[in-house]
């Protein structure tokens, strides 16, 4: 499977200079919306990613490799591509990924949970409506 698509790879490079030009001009940096997801089929490491650095290589985003810490940071492109795991397998992209949620939310989440799996079971599957209270009189 080929991890970054050329639509990927375009929308990845428009977050990293949105961010660029966001600090040059001073203003507050972006909170974009993670694009990819990249996981392991076999176990519990699992990457978000928001931004391909210009080297191509070098992507930014929410890194969880199963050991209950979550970090943002970056990773290599071409390091996740090498690994090989038991049965041929290889890590792969989530085609049926989709998020609106920024990755400042995912990554507060998934830190508070230990994972970004975790993260997924316990989200509200939809918004939380509050009700009003009524006192009787």
């Amino acid at each position: 499977m080929i991890l970054l698509e050329p639509q990927h790879i375009a929308a990845l490079e428009a977050n990293t200079a949105a961010r660029r030009a966001a600090q040059a001009e001073g203003r507050r940096e972006p909170d974009p919306a993670p694009l990819v997801k990249f996981f392991n089929p076999m176990g519990a490491a699992t990457w978000l990613v928001t931004e391909l650095c210009e080297d191509g290589d070098s992507l930014f985003g929410l890194a969880d490799l199963g050991f209950g810490c979550p970090e943002l940071g970056y990773f290599s492109l071409t390091e996740i591509a090498a690994i090989r795991l038991p049965f041929g397998l290889r890590i792969e992209r989530d085609i049926a990924f989709n998020s609106l949620t920024p990755i400042s939310i995912w990554s507060d989440w998934s830190r508070r949970t230990g994972s970004i799996i975790m993260r997924k079971r316990n989200w509200p599957k939809r918004p939380i409506r509050f009700r009003p209270v009524l006192i009787p009189k």
